[in-house]
């Protein structure tokens, strides 16, 4: 359905603008024509219908590689629960009865001369799949020129932009029905998007059928993540409840609140007093609940699960892209992006395919992605040098503000400079695009947690020598030490920006579709009829909804969120469990918005999650080194361990042992945290606890590396069973489509299934 609104059109002067607004988009219906969609206008607010006939479907089909069935898989496709579960024969509380299960088959790209070896071929009306006609519908949209092609004057996402028309989109199928042949969108809606089916397998197969593939993956790979979180969150809990132990205990939190008037700390600041140590006696026994004994496992055990989530990950999502026939589409099938179509200077011939397509050199556009990453750089330096002065003048809760508003003006940025680069396919647009931000937001969001863990309180000096930057004295950490202010950090940060991304969800459609249908029908119009919602036709009650804004910014929150519960996990073991239960509700938030709120997407086929996958594994071989460091240089783990062992395995005396006196030139006789003498030089405990340190951190990560290649070693990332059938399905395409059988499309020219015959010749 294509949209534009007369009545605001009508009140401007018929010049500027709006003439050129007038003149494309009548240019641009005139050549949809000529390429065969049919028409159908509608009402005041301008409604276009387009559909396609079966000839120009067939046409496309081929030309846009679409897949088409062979032969239907007969066996069904079950996950590891529901197979582990029957193999006992108990009941699965997981599983529900969904009415309608989509048939899944073997399946190859259409060809126009062999229709008749394909499954359905006998009824036009329901060969091509609804998704299909979409896809159809919109490559051509896509691709149809309304003005000079040399500026990029092609395709309907630019006539919106211009305002052109103001909506594109295809329609929801939403008619009362019986149960047994309920349409995919009520089946979604009672199946999936309600708050009760938050303990239900996810009906995948119904989703891919109406939404495309590449949603479907989002929701399978949030769906796996979130399941995968459970043995995390359970093991991250077991943690932090040991700490409760310790809090009863723990020989040094008996020392620091029984001290009484035994420790007088130096200030912390220029302007501080003394402070007496035992003061910190409630914040140092919070700090075992983030730093005890089982932090160290629980560092070892979220590493492996990050590595081991990532290849079965890995193996789900190759069955599934096989599954839904997408496992070539990355190499063979996807077509260039109509933009770089329009604005590419040269062709080529594509090596793998053969065909003629737009080309743009290589050399101009590493040109312009290194302009582009130097922009980028500049900007992460600025950010970077911001990060401490935010963390030492603001609170968590001002730096959180600080970081939603920045994101919006990176993700501006990357779009535009994406964009300069000419990326030849949508896929690899979309996967610098989200490079870029990734970049922007990896910095953006872990920059302060990694100031206060790496950073804060490592070079102060000490009194009478303190050391200065910009003549501020550098910050100390918290009177409980660093690692309870990386874990007020992180709860703030992580929990604040997942309450805050909820709400947002939840309201904001709400707001802004209550908004939409105002602007729409604004109340001096109510009672121009008596149409009630019953009348409102679908077209109409679609453009009623919001616009689908892509699935971005649903994985950058993911990953953003995989990166908090893996890199920081040692300094909040409750991480792994917020997560899971902000899944649990980001699975029905997102479900609903798609089922009930947004208009119907146009559908996208994908072999895999992209580039998000290869920035997963990035975050988790940094979660190794970080969680190492944290342990080594942040926790009271290593100066634990070697106090036990040279000096009493007791802990009695551990606080002084961690406290140094300040230099007798020092005007107060005061204490602070360090390994120094009288006169400030190092001691050689000192030494001998870096040395400790490091080596923990080499072989922690020596540890961690070799079993997660052994993992990947042992994990396949094809199951064997899906080989088979990939292997099945070559020769089910190979036999149905060999020149030795006969057979051809009755009723069909052959010039149209011609690679040269040219589309402007389907005329209605």
């Amino acid at each position: 359905v294509l949209v534009w609104e007369e009545l605001r059109g009508a009140n401007e002067n018929d010049t500027g603008n709006s003439a050129t607004q007038r003149k494309w988009r009548e240019q641009f219906l005139n050549r949809l024509r000529q390429v065969g969609l049919l028409q159908e206008a509608k009402k005041r607010i301008r409604f276009i219908l387009l559909s396609a006939p079966w000839r120009v479907l067939c046409y496309y089909a081929e030309e846009i590689n679409l897949k088409v069935p062979l032969e239907v898989v007969t066996d069904p496709m079950t996950n590891w629960s529901e197979h582990f579960l029957s193999k006992l024969s108990l009941p699965n509380p997981l599983s529900q009865n969904v009415p309608n299960p989509p048939l899944e088959y073997y399946t190859c790209q259409f060809k126009s001369n062999k229709l008749e070896r394909f499954l359905g071929s006998g009824d036009k009306e329901t060969f091509f799949k609804t998704t299909q006609r979409h896809q159809v519908l919109y490559e051509i949209l896509a691709r149809t020129p309304y003005g000079s092609v040399n500026r990029g004057e092609v395709g309907i996402d630019r006539l919106i932009s211009e305002e052109v028309f103001t909506a594109a989109y295809p329609l929801m199928p939403d008619d009362p029905v019986p149960l047994k042949s309920l349409v995919l969108r009520q089946i979604l809606h009672g199946y999936w998007s309600k708050w009760s089916c938050w303990r239900r397998y996810q009906p995948l197969g119904h989703i891919r059928e109406y939404f495309g593939e590449k949603i479907a993956l989002y929701f399978a790979w949030i769906g796996f993540y979130t399941a995968w979180l459970l043995p995390a969150s359970l093991i991250g809990t077991l943690v932090f409840l040991l700490g409760f132990v310790d809090l009863f205990s723990d020989v040094p939190a008996k020392e620091v609140c029984e001290s009484g008037n035994s420790f007088i700390m130096c200030p912390l600041c220029n302007i501080c007093s003394t402070w007496n140590y035992s003061s910190i006696c409630i914040t140092y026994k919070a700090g075992l609940l983030f730093d005890n004994w089982g932090t160290v496992f629980l560092s070892l055990f979220m590493s492996l699960w990050a590595v081991t989530f990532l290849e079965y990950w890995r193996r789900t999502s190759s069955t599934l892209s096989h599954r839904w026939g997408c496992s070539d589409f990355e190499d063979i099938e996807e077509r260039p992006r109509p933009e770089f179509s329009a604005m590419a200077p040269m062709t080529t011939r594509n090596p793998i395919t053969g065909a003629e397509e737009p080309y743009f050199p290589e050399n101009k556009r590493f040109h312009r992605t290194v302009t582009g990453c130097m922009v980028i750089i500049v900007m992460v330096t600025l950010l970077i040098f911001s990060a401490g002065t935010i963390a030492s003048i603001s609170a968590s809760v001002l730096n959180l503000i600080i970081i939603l508003t920045l994101s919006r003006i990176y993700t501006w940025l990357a779009g535009v400079l994406t964009r300069w680069e000419m990326h030849r396919t949508q896929t690899k647009y979309e996967d610098m695009f989200i490079l870029k931000v990734f970049i922007f937001q990896f910095v953006n969001f872990y920059s302060t947690p990694v100031y206060i863990a790496f950073f804060k309180g490592r070079f102060v000096g000490y009194p009478g020598m303190y050391n200065t930057l910009f003549g501020l004295r550098n910050e100390e950490c918290g009177a409980g030490g660093c690692l309870i202010d990386l874990a007020q950090e992180l709860l703030v940060i992580m929990v604040g920006k997942q309450m805050i991304n909820n709400v947002h969800e939840f309201i904001s459609p709400k707001v802004q579709a209550w908004w939409q249908k105002n602007k729409i029908r604004p109340p001096q119009m109510a009672g121009e009829g008596t149409q009630t919602m019953k009348d409102v036709s679908p077209w109409e009650a679609d453009y009623d909804l919001l616009v689908c804004e892509g699935l971005f910014g649903e994985y950058l929150e993911m990953v953003l969120q995989f990166g908090f519960i893996t890199i920081f996990v040692a300094a909040c073991p409750l991480a792994p469990l917020f997560a899971l239960m902000n899944n649990w509700v980001e699975i029905r938030l997102d479900a609903q918005k798609y089922v009930r709120e947004y208009r119907r997407p146009v559908v996208e086929r994908a072999q895999d999650i992209g580039i998000w996958f290869h920035i997963l594994q990035f975050i988790s071989h940094i979660a190794v080194i970080s969680n190492a460091c944290l342990i080594a240089f942040t926790s009271s783990f290593v100066p634990r361990l070697y106090y036990r062992y040279t000096r009493d395995s007791t802990l009695s005396g551990f606080v002084n042992f961690t406290l140094a006196t300040a230099p007798l030139s020092h005007n107060t006789t005061c204490k602070y945290r360090g390994y120094r003498d009288d006169n400030g030089e190092y001691l050689p405990e000192y030494f001998h606890l870096i040395a400790i340190r490091l080596s923990f951190v080499v072989i922690f990560e020596h540890v961690v590396f070799f079993i997660g290649r052994l993992i990947d070693l042992t994990v396949s990332n094809i199951p064997e069973e899906v080989e088979i059938k990939i292997k099945r399905e070559h020769y089910v395409a190979k036999q149905a489509l060999a020149e030795n059988k006969t057979g051809c499309l009755v009723g069909e020219q052959p010039e149209e299934t011609d690679p040269s015959y040219h589309f402007d010749s389907l005329l209605v």
